[in-house]
C-alpha cells in the first residue's frame, strides 16, 4: 500500500514523499526497511521515543500523534491506537477465508493452539501468537494476514465490560466459540453473570451465515443460545448430548488424557476417533473438544482433527513438564493464575507424584473474594495430597494459613528459590503456578537444569 492511500484511511496527515510499505510493527528493536511503524504509548515506554532507530533501520514511515523532529515520511493521526485498529478494520473487510475467534475464562490459549494443530493440516493458518489478544494485540494479528492464508484463528480477552464487543467488531469472526467462564477478572465484571454476558458478546457481529461454538457444559449455555437464534450451533461436551462429544476418558499415569471422540452426536452419520492428547489434565478435554467443534463446523475431516488434537505442542508457561535440579520433575503452569485453573493443576501435580510440592504465587483480580478464594486454595491443596505447599506474595498467605504446617509464605521470590532448592530431589515434583503479573516463571528458571 502507498503512504499516500494509508493517509486517507487512518484519515490523517503525510509529511514527507510517497512511497510503499509492507509491513507492520510497533517494535523499534524490530524493525527493519520497507516497514510501517506505529508510535504506540503503552505503560512503560512511548514509541515516539525511539524515532532515532526507526529511521536508523530504514522504515518506510512513522505513524504518529505527536510532533517529531524527523527527516522520514510521517502520517500525523489523532491517535496512534486508534489508527492501528482503524488499519486492522479496513484490512480484515478485503479478508473472505473462515476467521475464527474464541475466548472463555479458561483454555482460550490452549484451544487456539489445538484449532491451530487441525487447520495447519487442511491449509494456511494464521494464529494469534502467545496471547495477542487485546486491543493491540488483536489489531497486529490481523495485520499479518496474506493472500495465501486459508483460515485465520483469533484470541479475543477481556478484563473489562465492552472489551470484547470492541474487539470483535474488529475481528468480524466468521466462526466464534467460548470454552467456558468461571470467576475470573471479577474484580473488573462484579459477578460471574456478567462475565457471562460479556463473553456473549463476542456471538454479537456474526453474520446470518455465522457459526456458534458453544459449551453444552457450561451453566450459561441455554442463554448463549438465545443470543444466536439465527445463526448455525454447534455444541460441545463431555457430559450431555452435542454435536461434539467425549466418552470414555482415561486419566493415563503421567496425567495426560485419552478419550473417544465423537462428531455429529445422535446422528446416524456420527464419527468416533480415540484420541490420545498429549495435554496434561482433564480439563483439556474441554480445550480439545472446543476445538474440533470449531473443526467440525468448518468441515474439517475426522481424520485430521484426531492427528491435530494428538500432536499438539503445549504452549509457553502451561503445564509444561520440565527437568528440574537434583532429578526433580518440574510443571510449568507460571503463565497465569485463577482458582478454577489452580484446582485442575493441582489435580494433575498429585496424580503424577505423591512427593508433590505447590509452589502458588497470588491469583489476581478476584474482587471481594479474594481472600476467601485463596484460602480455599490451600484447603484444596491439603485435600488432594499436595506434601508441601510455598506460597509467594500479599494474598497467598491465606492459602498457607489453610494448609498448615507444611506451608510456607514468602514476601521475597529469591527467599523462596533458595529454600525450595534445598528439598529438590529425584522424588519430587513441583509445580509452579500463579499470575502472570507475579513473574512465577523466574521461579521456575531458577530451579530447571
Amino acid at each position: 500500500m502507498k503512504l499516500s492511500e494509508l493517509a486517507v484511511i487512518l484519515n490523517g496527515a503525510l509529511h514527507g514523499n510517497d512511497a510503499e510499505f509492507e509491513n507492520i510493527s510497533i517494535d523499534s528493536r524490530a524493525i527493519k526497511a520497507g516497514d510501517c511503524f506505529f508510535a504506540i504509548k503503552g505503560e512503560f515506554f512511548d514509541g515516539h521515543d525511539f524515532m532515532a532507530d526507526i529511521a536508523k533501520n530504514n522504515a518506510t514511515v512513522a505513524i504518529i500523534d505527536r510532533d517529531i523532529s524527523t527527516l522520514m515520511p510521517t502520517i500525523r493521526v489523532e491517535s496512534t491506537h486508534a489508527a492501528l485498529i482503524d488499519l486492522a478494520r479496513y484490512y480484515r473487510d478485503s479478508v473472505h477465508i473462515p476467521v475464527v475467534a474464541i475466548t472463555g475464562s479458561c483454555g482460550k490459549t490452549t484451544t487456539r493452539a489445538l484449532l491451530e494443530s487441525i487447520l495447519k493440516l487442511a491449509g494456511n493458518v494464521l494464529a494469534s501468537q502467545k496471547s495477542f489478544n487485546n486491543d493491540i494485540g488483536l489489531p497486529l494479528t490481523l495485520l499479518q494476514l496474506k493472500p495465501d492464508h486459508d483460515f485465520a484463528v483469533l484470541e479475543i480477552g477481556t478484563n473489562h465490560p465492552g472489551e470484547i464487543a470492541a474487539l470483535t467488531a474488529i475481528a468480524k469472526p466468521t466462526v466464534a466459540v467460548i470454552t467456558m467462564v468461571a470467576g475470573v477478572h471479577v474484580e473488573g465484571f462484579g459477578s460471574v453473570e456478567n462475565i457471562a454476558k460479556e463473553k456473549g458478546d463476542i456471538y454479537s457481529t456474526l453474520e446470518t451465515t455465522g457459526i456458534a461454538v458453544i459449551n453444552a457444559d457450561d451453566p450459561f449455555c441455554d442463554y448463549w443460545k438465545k443470543l444466536n437464534g439465527n445463526h448455525r450451533i454447534v455444541t460441545f461436551s463431555r457430559d450431555n448430548n452435542a454435536d461434539v462429544m467425549a466418552s470414555d476418558i482415561k486419566t493415563m499415569p503421567d496425567g495426560t488424557m485419552q478419550f473417544t471422540l465423537t462428531l455429529n452426536g445422535d446422528a446416524p452419520a456420527a464419527e468416533t476417533r480415540f484420541i490420545a492428547s498429549p495435554l496434561l489434565g482433564e480439563h483439556n478435554i474441554t480445550n480439545a473438544l472446543a476445538a474440533a467443534a470449531v473443526a467440525f463446523s468448518l468441515e474439517i475431516p475426522i481424520d485430521l482433527i484426531k492427528t491435530g488434537l494428538e500432536t499438539v505442542v503445549p504452549e509457553y508457561g502451561r503445564l509444561n513438564i520440565k527437568k528440574g535440579l537434583n532429578g526433580a520433575t518440574i510443571i510449568d503452569d507460571s503463565y497465569n493464575a485463577n482458582p478454577t485453573s489452580v484446582k485442575a493443576a493441582i489435580k494433575i501435580l498429585t496424580h503424577r507424584s505423591e512427593n508433590s510440592i505447590l509452589v502458588l504465587g497470588d491469583m489476581k483480580e478476584l474482587g471481594e473474594g479474594a481472600q476467601n478464594l485463596h484460602s480455599e486454595m490451600g484447603e484444596y491443596a491439603l485435600k488432594y495430597g499436595v506434601k508441601k505447599l510455598f506460597c509467594y506474595g500479599a494474598m497467598s498467605v491465606d492459602a498457607a494459613k489453610a494448609f498448615g504446617k507444611n506451608a510456607q509464605h514468602f514476601d521475597d521470590q529469591q527467599k523462596l528459590i533458595d529454600t525450595l532448592k534445598l528439598v529438590l530431589s529425584d522424588e519430587v515434583t513441583v509445580l509452579v503456578k500463579g499470575s502472570n503479573s507475579m513473574k512465577m516463571n523466574n521461579i521456575v528458571n531458577a530451579i530447571v537444569r
